[in-house]
Protein backbone atom coordinates (compact mmCIF):
# COMPACT_ATOMS: atom_id res chain seq x y z
CA UNK A 1 0.00 0.00 0.00
CA UNK A 2 2.84 2.46 0.74
CA UNK A 3 4.19 2.25 -2.77
CA UNK A 4 1.16 3.00 -4.34
CA UNK A 5 0.36 5.63 -2.10
CA UNK A 6 4.07 7.33 -2.88
CA UNK A 7 3.48 6.40 -6.65
CA UNK A 8 0.21 8.45 -6.43
CA UNK A 9 2.35 11.18 -4.73
CA UNK A 10 4.89 11.31 -7.46
CA UNK A 11 2.20 11.96 -9.96
CA UNK A 12 0.28 14.44 -8.07
CA UNK A 13 3.55 16.93 -7.83
CA UNK A 14 3.27 16.92 -12.11
CA UNK A 15 -0.59 17.48 -11.67
CA UNK A 16 -0.17 20.41 -8.93
CA UNK A 17 -0.31 23.81 -9.91
CA UNK A 18 2.77 25.89 -8.68
CA UNK A 19 3.22 27.48 -5.64
CA UNK A 20 4.06 30.54 -7.75
CA UNK A 21 0.60 30.94 -9.45
CA UNK A 22 -1.72 29.77 -6.19
CA UNK A 23 -1.79 30.49 -2.61
CA UNK A 24 -0.41 27.54 -0.06
CA UNK A 25 -3.87 26.88 0.63
CA UNK A 26 -5.18 26.10 -2.86
CA UNK A 27 -1.95 23.79 -3.26
CA UNK A 28 -3.39 22.03 -0.20
CA UNK A 29 -6.77 21.35 -0.76
CA UNK A 30 -6.58 20.45 -4.31
CA UNK A 31 -5.29 17.09 -5.12
CA UNK A 32 -4.30 14.40 -2.46
CA UNK A 33 -3.35 10.59 -2.51
CA UNK A 34 -5.24 7.78 -1.00
CA UNK A 35 -5.85 4.61 -1.00
CA UNK A 36 -8.12 2.29 -3.41
CA UNK A 37 -10.10 -0.84 -3.06
CA UNK A 38 -7.25 -2.60 -4.50
CA UNK A 39 -5.43 -2.23 -2.20
CA UNK A 40 -1.10 -2.54 -3.51
CA UNK A 41 -1.74 -3.62 -6.94
CA UNK A 42 -1.33 -0.33 -9.20
CA UNK A 43 -0.15 -2.51 -12.04
CA UNK A 44 -3.67 -4.28 -12.14
CA UNK A 45 -5.70 -2.67 -14.50
CA UNK A 46 -8.93 -2.97 -16.41
CA UNK A 47 -8.27 -3.67 -20.59
CA UNK A 48 -11.15 -3.82 -21.45
CA UNK A 49 -14.66 -1.71 -21.50
CA UNK A 50 -16.17 -2.22 -18.29
CA UNK A 51 -19.62 -3.88 -20.09
CA UNK A 52 -17.77 -6.41 -21.86
CA UNK A 53 -16.11 -7.82 -18.30
CA UNK A 54 -17.40 -11.69 -18.25
CA UNK A 55 -19.07 -12.16 -14.95
CA UNK A 56 -19.92 -15.22 -13.09
CA UNK A 57 -24.16 -15.24 -12.61
CA UNK A 58 -24.41 -18.58 -10.89
CA UNK A 59 -21.94 -21.32 -9.77
CA UNK A 60 -23.27 -24.64 -8.24
CA UNK A 61 -22.24 -28.08 -7.83
CA UNK A 62 -23.72 -31.51 -6.21
CA UNK A 63 -22.50 -32.80 -3.35
CA UNK A 64 -19.55 -35.22 -4.11
CA UNK A 65 -19.58 -38.62 -2.97
CA UNK A 66 -17.32 -41.87 -2.42
CA UNK A 67 -16.85 -44.03 -5.77
CA UNK A 68 -17.94 -47.22 -5.82
CA UNK A 69 -19.37 -46.84 -2.24
CA UNK A 70 -20.82 -43.74 -2.17
CA UNK A 71 -24.11 -42.11 -2.63
CA UNK A 72 -24.42 -41.48 -6.41
CA UNK A 73 -22.68 -45.10 -6.97
CA UNK A 74 -26.04 -45.95 -8.75
CA UNK A 75 -26.45 -42.87 -10.44
CA UNK A 76 -26.03 -42.53 -14.32
CA UNK A 77 -23.43 -40.16 -14.92
CA UNK A 78 -25.81 -37.90 -17.48
CA UNK A 79 -28.16 -37.81 -14.13
CA UNK A 80 -25.76 -36.19 -11.87
CA UNK A 81 -25.43 -33.46 -15.16
CA UNK A 82 -28.87 -32.44 -15.40
CA UNK A 83 -29.46 -31.06 -12.43
CA UNK A 84 -26.54 -28.44 -11.82
CA UNK A 85 -27.17 -27.39 -15.41
CA UNK A 86 -31.21 -27.26 -14.42
CA UNK A 87 -30.29 -25.39 -11.39
CA UNK A 88 -28.47 -22.29 -13.22
CA UNK A 89 -31.17 -21.80 -15.16
CA UNK A 90 -33.67 -22.02 -12.82
CA UNK A 91 -32.28 -20.20 -10.33
CA UNK A 92 -31.53 -17.27 -12.52
CA UNK A 93 -34.48 -17.24 -14.72
CA UNK A 94 -32.81 -17.45 -17.74
CA UNK A 95 -34.57 -18.56 -20.87
CA UNK A 96 -32.27 -22.06 -21.51
CA UNK A 97 -32.11 -20.50 -25.42
CA UNK A 98 -30.40 -17.63 -24.38
CA UNK A 99 -27.43 -20.15 -23.77
CA UNK A 100 -24.75 -20.11 -26.72
CA UNK A 101 -22.63 -22.66 -25.62
CA UNK A 102 -22.43 -25.31 -22.84
CA UNK A 103 -18.99 -26.68 -22.02
CA UNK A 104 -18.26 -29.77 -20.11
CA UNK A 105 -15.25 -30.71 -18.90
CA UNK A 106 -14.79 -34.32 -18.53
CA UNK A 107 -11.58 -36.77 -18.36
CA UNK A 108 -12.21 -40.61 -17.21
CA UNK A 109 -15.06 -41.77 -20.50
CA UNK A 110 -14.52 -42.03 -23.76
CA UNK A 111 -15.22 -39.10 -25.55
CA UNK A 112 -18.08 -40.29 -27.99
CA UNK A 113 -19.98 -41.67 -25.27
CA UNK A 114 -19.57 -38.65 -22.91
CA UNK A 115 -20.38 -35.67 -25.15
CA UNK A 116 -23.30 -38.10 -25.87
CA UNK A 117 -24.15 -37.95 -22.30
CA UNK A 118 -23.82 -34.49 -21.82
CA UNK A 119 -26.06 -33.56 -24.57
CA UNK A 120 -28.77 -35.97 -22.79
CA UNK A 121 -27.97 -33.66 -20.07
CA UNK A 122 -28.81 -30.51 -21.11
CA UNK A 123 -32.04 -32.28 -22.51
CA UNK A 124 -32.72 -33.42 -19.06
CA UNK A 125 -32.37 -30.13 -18.01
CA UNK A 126 -34.35 -28.35 -20.28
CA UNK A 127 -32.59 -26.62 -22.66
CA UNK A 128 -33.97 -26.84 -26.13
CA UNK A 129 -32.14 -28.81 -29.48
CA UNK A 130 -30.63 -25.42 -30.54
CA UNK A 131 -28.12 -25.29 -27.72
CA UNK A 132 -24.87 -26.58 -28.54
CA UNK A 133 -22.84 -28.63 -26.20
CA UNK A 134 -19.07 -30.12 -26.30
CA UNK A 135 -16.60 -31.55 -23.80
CA UNK A 136 -13.14 -30.84 -23.10
CA UNK A 137 -10.69 -32.97 -21.71
CA UNK A 138 -7.43 -31.06 -19.70
CA UNK A 139 -7.39 -34.00 -17.46
CA UNK A 140 -8.05 -32.58 -13.71
CA UNK A 141 -8.11 -29.08 -14.70
CA UNK A 142 -11.18 -29.93 -16.97
CA UNK A 143 -13.88 -28.27 -15.14
CA UNK A 144 -11.80 -25.07 -15.02
CA UNK A 145 -10.68 -25.48 -18.55
CA UNK A 146 -14.48 -25.19 -19.54
CA UNK A 147 -15.12 -22.61 -17.70
CA UNK A 148 -12.30 -20.18 -19.17
CA UNK A 149 -12.85 -21.76 -22.66
CA UNK A 150 -16.58 -20.18 -22.15
CA UNK A 151 -15.13 -17.38 -21.35
CA UNK A 152 -12.83 -16.86 -23.65
CA UNK A 153 -15.38 -17.01 -26.25
CA UNK A 154 -17.38 -14.91 -24.79
CA UNK A 155 -14.88 -11.76 -24.96
CA UNK A 156 -14.19 -12.89 -28.49
CA UNK A 157 -17.96 -12.16 -29.19
CA UNK A 158 -19.00 -15.79 -30.20
CA UNK A 159 -21.63 -15.88 -27.98
CA UNK A 160 -22.81 -13.51 -24.82
CA UNK A 161 -23.79 -16.49 -22.48
CA UNK A 162 -22.15 -19.86 -22.20
CA UNK A 163 -21.89 -22.56 -19.28
CA UNK A 164 -18.99 -24.43 -18.05
CA UNK A 165 -19.08 -27.23 -16.08
CA UNK A 166 -18.00 -30.48 -15.19
CA UNK A 167 -18.64 -34.07 -14.89
CA UNK A 168 -17.31 -37.32 -13.29
CA UNK A 169 -18.44 -40.33 -12.27
CA UNK A 170 -15.28 -42.58 -11.13
CA UNK A 171 -17.61 -45.04 -10.36
CA UNK A 172 -18.70 -46.04 -13.97
CA UNK A 173 -15.44 -44.78 -15.43
CA UNK A 174 -12.57 -45.92 -13.12
CA UNK A 175 -9.05 -44.85 -13.70
CA UNK A 176 -7.45 -47.15 -16.49
CA UNK A 177 -5.65 -47.29 -19.61
CA UNK A 178 -7.07 -48.79 -22.52
CA UNK A 179 -5.53 -50.88 -25.25
CA UNK A 180 -1.47 -51.08 -25.24
CA UNK A 181 1.18 -48.51 -25.15
CA UNK A 182 3.33 -47.63 -28.03
CA UNK A 183 6.64 -48.66 -27.73
CA UNK A 184 8.75 -45.67 -29.00
CA UNK A 185 7.73 -44.50 -25.02
CA UNK A 186 10.79 -46.03 -24.01
CA UNK A 187 13.07 -43.71 -25.98
CA UNK A 188 11.91 -40.91 -23.74
CA UNK A 189 12.05 -40.41 -20.26
CA UNK A 190 9.62 -37.33 -20.53
CA UNK A 191 7.37 -39.38 -22.44
CA UNK A 192 7.79 -41.95 -19.92
CA UNK A 193 7.01 -39.95 -17.02
CA UNK A 194 3.72 -39.26 -18.78
CA UNK A 195 2.69 -42.99 -17.87
CA UNK A 196 3.54 -42.71 -14.46
CA UNK A 197 0.86 -43.32 -11.80
CA UNK A 198 -0.15 -40.36 -9.94
CA UNK A 199 0.74 -41.44 -6.36
CA UNK A 200 4.44 -42.15 -7.49
CA UNK A 201 4.77 -38.83 -9.05
CA UNK A 202 3.54 -37.61 -5.48
CA UNK A 203 6.14 -39.78 -4.05
CA UNK A 204 8.60 -37.88 -6.32
CA UNK A 205 7.46 -34.25 -4.52
CA UNK A 206 7.87 -35.44 -1.67
CA UNK A 207 11.24 -36.82 -1.72
CA UNK A 208 12.83 -34.25 -3.96
CA UNK A 209 11.48 -31.10 -1.91
CA UNK A 210 11.66 -33.06 1.22
CA UNK A 211 8.04 -33.03 2.36
CA UNK A 212 7.67 -35.03 5.37
CA UNK A 213 5.25 -37.80 6.33
CA UNK A 214 3.75 -35.78 9.79
CA UNK A 215 3.56 -32.47 7.24
CA UNK A 216 1.46 -34.41 4.56
CA UNK A 217 -1.11 -36.17 7.41
CA UNK A 218 -1.05 -33.06 9.27
CA UNK A 219 -2.21 -30.79 5.95
CA UNK A 220 -5.06 -34.34 5.71
CA UNK A 221 -6.38 -33.71 9.06
CA UNK A 222 -6.63 -29.67 8.78
CA UNK A 223 -8.46 -30.43 4.80
CA UNK A 224 -11.12 -32.81 6.89
CA UNK A 225 -11.45 -29.90 9.98
CA UNK A 226 -12.12 -26.92 7.99
CA UNK A 227 -14.47 -29.34 5.75
CA UNK A 228 -16.23 -30.42 8.35
CA UNK A 229 -16.31 -27.07 10.39
CA UNK A 230 -17.85 -25.59 6.57
CA UNK A 231 -20.67 -28.48 6.51
CA UNK A 232 -21.89 -28.38 10.09
CA UNK A 233 -22.17 -24.32 9.93
CA UNK A 234 -23.80 -24.27 6.62
CA UNK A 235 -21.69 -23.16 4.07
CA UNK A 236 -21.74 -25.93 0.98
CA UNK A 237 -25.78 -25.36 1.17
CA UNK A 238 -24.96 -22.30 -1.38
CA UNK A 239 -23.09 -23.87 -3.93
CA UNK A 240 -24.93 -27.51 -3.40
CA UNK A 241 -27.61 -28.81 -5.55
CA UNK A 242 -29.93 -31.77 -4.06
CA UNK A 243 -30.18 -34.59 -6.42
CA UNK A 244 -32.55 -37.07 -6.22
CA UNK A 245 -31.31 -40.43 -7.30
CA UNK A 246 -31.13 -44.26 -6.07
CA UNK A 247 -29.59 -46.49 -3.65
CA UNK A 248 -29.05 -50.10 -5.08
CA UNK A 249 -28.35 -52.77 -2.10
CA UNK A 250 -26.02 -55.16 -3.86
CA UNK A 251 -27.20 -58.40 -1.99
CA UNK A 252 -30.78 -57.81 -3.01
CA UNK A 253 -31.22 -55.65 -5.67
CA UNK A 254 -33.85 -53.94 -3.67
CA UNK A 255 -33.27 -49.89 -4.79
CA UNK A 256 -34.11 -47.31 -1.99
CA UNK A 257 -34.80 -43.47 -3.39
CA UNK A 258 -32.58 -40.88 -1.95
CA UNK A 259 -31.84 -37.30 -1.83
CA UNK A 260 -28.13 -36.30 -1.75
CA UNK A 261 -27.04 -33.01 -0.68
CA UNK A 262 -24.06 -33.55 1.77
CA UNK A 263 -20.74 -34.39 1.06
CA UNK A 264 -19.97 -37.64 2.17
CA UNK A 265 -16.40 -38.34 2.35
CA UNK A 266 -15.08 -36.01 5.04
CA UNK A 267 -14.22 -37.41 8.02
CA UNK A 268 -14.51 -35.02 11.15
CA UNK A 269 -12.91 -36.89 13.56
CA UNK A 270 -9.93 -37.76 11.47
CA UNK A 271 -6.22 -37.60 13.56
CA UNK A 272 -2.95 -37.43 12.79
CA UNK A 273 -2.23 -40.43 14.60
CA UNK A 274 -5.02 -42.18 12.86
CA UNK A 275 -3.45 -41.73 9.56
CA UNK A 276 0.15 -42.50 10.92
CA UNK A 277 -0.97 -45.86 11.03
CA UNK A 278 -2.00 -46.24 7.08
CA UNK A 279 0.71 -47.71 4.74
CA UNK A 280 1.80 -46.10 2.07
CA UNK A 281 0.44 -47.29 -0.99
CA UNK A 282 2.58 -46.56 -4.07
CA UNK A 283 6.27 -47.23 -3.02
CA UNK A 284 7.20 -49.34 0.27
CA UNK A 285 8.99 -46.61 2.35
CA UNK A 286 6.93 -43.96 0.78
CA UNK A 287 5.00 -41.23 2.43
CA UNK A 288 1.72 -41.02 0.42
CA UNK A 289 -0.94 -42.78 2.05
CA UNK A 290 -5.29 -43.27 1.09
CA UNK A 291 -5.15 -40.92 4.10
CA UNK A 292 -3.12 -37.87 2.66
CA UNK A 293 -4.15 -38.16 -1.20
CA UNK A 294 -7.43 -36.63 -2.76
CA UNK A 295 -10.51 -38.79 -2.88
CA UNK A 296 -12.36 -40.91 -5.19
CA UNK A 297 -15.24 -39.11 -6.39
CA UNK A 298 -18.37 -38.80 -8.21
CA UNK A 299 -19.98 -35.36 -9.05
CA UNK A 300 -20.73 -32.24 -11.42
CA UNK A 301 -20.84 -28.66 -11.26
CA UNK A 302 -21.82 -26.16 -13.53
CA UNK A 303 -20.63 -22.34 -14.08
CA UNK A 304 -23.11 -19.44 -15.79
CA UNK A 305 -21.23 -16.59 -17.64
CA UNK A 306 -22.22 -13.68 -19.75
CA UNK A 307 -20.71 -10.56 -20.40
CA UNK A 308 -21.51 -7.51 -17.63
CA UNK A 309 -23.62 -5.70 -19.68
CA UNK A 310 -26.15 -8.43 -20.72
CA UNK A 311 -26.21 -9.68 -16.54
CA UNK A 312 -27.07 -5.86 -15.77
CA UNK A 313 -29.66 -5.90 -18.72
CA UNK A 314 -31.20 -8.60 -16.62
CA UNK A 315 -30.96 -7.84 -12.99
CA UNK A 316 -28.85 -10.58 -12.49
CA UNK A 317 -26.31 -9.82 -9.35
CA UNK A 318 -22.96 -10.61 -10.59
CA UNK A 319 -21.27 -13.46 -8.50
CA UNK A 320 -17.59 -12.88 -9.76
CA UNK A 321 -15.68 -11.71 -12.34
CA UNK A 322 -13.53 -13.93 -15.06
CA UNK A 323 -10.40 -12.29 -14.92
CA UNK A 324 -7.53 -14.47 -15.78
CA UNK A 325 -6.43 -17.86 -17.34
CA UNK A 326 -2.94 -19.41 -17.32
CA UNK A 327 -2.28 -23.28 -18.35
CA UNK A 328 1.43 -24.18 -18.23
CA UNK A 329 3.64 -27.62 -18.50
CA UNK A 330 5.96 -28.83 -15.62
CA UNK A 331 8.34 -32.21 -15.47
CA UNK A 332 5.73 -35.18 -15.66
CA UNK A 333 7.64 -37.14 -12.96
CA UNK A 334 6.50 -34.07 -10.79
CA UNK A 335 3.84 -33.12 -11.94
CA UNK A 336 2.28 -31.97 -8.80
CA UNK A 337 3.96 -28.65 -8.67
CA UNK A 338 1.73 -27.65 -11.53
CA UNK A 339 0.22 -24.61 -9.61
CA UNK A 340 3.32 -23.26 -8.04
CA UNK A 341 4.07 -22.76 -11.89
CA UNK A 342 0.58 -21.36 -13.30
CA UNK A 343 -0.67 -19.69 -10.26
CA UNK A 344 2.23 -16.62 -10.50
CA UNK A 345 1.67 -16.65 -14.41
CA UNK A 346 -2.26 -16.25 -14.17
CA UNK A 347 -1.55 -13.43 -11.22
CA UNK A 348 1.03 -11.57 -13.10
CA UNK A 349 -1.56 -11.53 -16.20
CA UNK A 350 -4.16 -9.91 -14.00
CA UNK A 351 -1.57 -7.16 -13.06
CA UNK A 352 -1.81 -8.34 -10.06
CA UNK A 353 1.01 -9.66 -6.99
CA UNK A 354 0.57 -12.66 -5.14
CA UNK A 355 -0.13 -10.78 -1.88
CA UNK A 356 -3.31 -9.11 -3.79
CA UNK A 357 -5.17 -12.47 -3.77
CA UNK A 358 -7.02 -12.96 -0.73
CA UNK A 359 -8.50 -16.33 -0.97
CA UNK A 360 -7.02 -19.29 -3.15
CA UNK A 361 -8.53 -22.69 -3.79
CA UNK A 362 -6.01 -24.93 -4.60
CA UNK A 363 -7.08 -28.86 -5.86
CA UNK A 364 -5.36 -31.16 -2.71
CA UNK A 365 -4.74 -34.13 -5.22
CA UNK A 366 -1.88 -34.74 -2.53
CA UNK A 367 -0.65 -33.21 0.51
CA UNK A 368 2.80 -33.65 -0.92
CA UNK A 369 2.31 -31.28 -3.74
CA UNK A 370 -0.06 -29.27 -2.07
CA UNK A 371 2.50 -28.34 1.19
CA UNK A 372 4.97 -27.85 -2.08
CA UNK A 373 2.93 -25.13 -3.81
CA UNK A 374 1.99 -23.34 -0.16
CA UNK A 375 5.86 -23.21 0.64
CA UNK A 376 7.11 -22.63 -2.93
CA UNK A 377 5.09 -19.39 -3.54
CA UNK A 378 4.88 -18.58 0.40
CA UNK A 379 1.58 -18.55 0.66
CA UNK A 380 -0.25 -17.67 3.45
CA UNK A 381 -2.19 -20.68 5.23
CA UNK A 382 -5.05 -18.82 6.26
CA UNK A 383 -6.03 -17.90 2.70
CA UNK A 384 -6.15 -21.53 1.27
CA UNK A 385 -8.70 -24.16 1.49
CA UNK A 386 -10.89 -21.81 3.85
CA UNK A 387 -13.36 -24.85 3.83
CA UNK A 388 -11.50 -27.82 3.18
CA UNK A 389 -9.94 -29.47 -0.32
CA UNK A 390 -9.93 -32.62 -1.83
CA UNK A 391 -8.58 -35.05 0.91
CA UNK A 392 -11.72 -34.17 2.40
CA UNK A 393 -14.44 -33.40 0.12
CA UNK A 394 -12.99 -35.43 -3.04
CA UNK A 395 -11.77 -34.88 -6.41
CA UNK A 396 -13.94 -36.41 -9.24
CA UNK A 397 -11.63 -35.03 -12.11
CA UNK A 398 -13.46 -33.60 -14.89
CA UNK A 399 -15.64 -31.69 -11.97
CA UNK A 400 -13.24 -30.48 -9.93
CA UNK A 401 -12.46 -27.16 -11.48
CA UNK A 402 -16.20 -25.73 -11.68
CA UNK A 403 -16.50 -27.39 -7.85
CA UNK A 404 -13.81 -24.98 -6.72
CA UNK A 405 -15.17 -21.90 -8.72
CA UNK A 406 -18.24 -22.62 -6.58
CA UNK A 407 -17.00 -22.70 -3.68
CA UNK A 408 -14.29 -19.78 -4.14
CA UNK A 409 -17.17 -17.56 -5.37
CA UNK A 410 -19.52 -17.81 -2.37
CA UNK A 411 -16.84 -18.05 -0.12
CA UNK A 412 -15.69 -14.41 -1.67
CA UNK A 413 -19.31 -13.45 -1.60
CA UNK A 414 -19.55 -14.28 2.27
CA UNK A 415 -16.01 -12.05 2.75
CA UNK A 416 -17.57 -9.06 1.06
CA UNK A 417 -15.12 -6.09 0.69
CA UNK A 418 -12.56 -8.08 3.10
CA UNK A 419 -11.91 -10.43 -0.12
CA UNK A 420 -11.94 -8.64 -3.91
CA UNK A 421 -9.42 -11.61 -5.80
CA UNK A 422 -9.71 -15.14 -5.66
CA UNK A 423 -7.65 -17.91 -7.40
CA UNK A 424 -8.13 -21.92 -8.34
CA UNK A 425 -5.50 -23.81 -9.26
CA UNK A 426 -4.32 -27.10 -9.66
CA UNK A 427 -1.85 -29.54 -11.25
CA UNK A 428 -2.36 -32.12 -13.88
CA UNK A 429 -1.79 -35.55 -15.03
CA UNK A 430 1.43 -35.80 -17.39
CA UNK A 431 2.74 -32.18 -16.05
CA UNK A 432 0.81 -29.47 -16.20
CA UNK A 433 -0.47 -26.53 -14.16
CA UNK A 434 -3.75 -24.01 -14.68
CA UNK A 435 -5.04 -21.40 -12.95
CA UNK A 436 -7.42 -19.12 -13.21
CA UNK A 437 -8.01 -15.57 -11.22
CA UNK A 438 -11.16 -14.09 -10.00
CA UNK A 439 -13.15 -11.03 -8.92
CA UNK A 440 -15.86 -10.76 -6.50
CA UNK A 441 -18.68 -9.41 -8.06
CA UNK A 442 -19.03 -6.28 -6.26
CA UNK A 443 -15.44 -5.28 -6.09
CA UNK A 444 -15.33 -3.03 -9.18
CA UNK A 445 -17.51 0.16 -9.67
CA UNK A 446 -18.27 1.55 -13.17
CA UNK A 447 -15.18 4.04 -14.02
CA UNK A 448 -18.78 6.80 -14.21
CA UNK A 449 -16.28 9.35 -12.92
CA UNK A 450 -13.33 9.28 -15.18
CA UNK A 451 -12.79 12.92 -17.76
CA UNK A 452 -13.63 12.14 -21.07
CA UNK A 453 -10.12 13.20 -23.02
CA UNK A 454 -9.65 13.75 -27.09
CA UNK A 455 -6.31 13.40 -26.84
CA UNK A 456 -4.12 10.21 -26.85
CA UNK A 457 -2.32 11.19 -23.71
CA UNK A 458 -3.96 9.39 -21.26
CA UNK A 459 -3.48 8.92 -17.84
CA UNK A 460 -5.64 5.37 -17.39
CA UNK A 461 -6.68 3.39 -20.06
CA UNK A 462 -9.91 3.12 -17.88
CA UNK A 463 -10.80 6.76 -19.69
CA UNK A 464 -10.61 6.32 -22.80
Amino acid sequence: MEKAINRQQVLLQHLNPSASSFSSHQNNSALSASACLAGDSAAYQRTNVFGDDVVIVAAYRTALCKSKRGGFKDTYPDDLLAPVLRAVIEKTNLNPSEVGDIVVGTVLAPGSQRASECRMAAFYAGFPETVPVRTVNRQCSSGLQAVADVAAAIKAGFYEIGIGAGLESMTTNPMAWEGSVNPRVKQMEQAQNCLLPMGITSENVAHRFGVTRQEQDQAAVESHRKAAAATASGKFKDEIVPVATKIVDPKTGDEKPVTISVDDGIRANTSVSDLGKLKPVFKKNGTTTAGNSSQVSDGAGAVLLMKRSVAMRKGLPILGVFRTFAAVGVDPAIMGVGPAVAIPAAVKSAGLELHDVDLFEINEAFASQFIYCQKKLELDPQKINVNGGAMAIGHPLGATGARCVATLLHEMKRRGKDCRFGVVSMCIGTGMGAAAVFERGDGVDELCNARKVETNSLLSKDAR
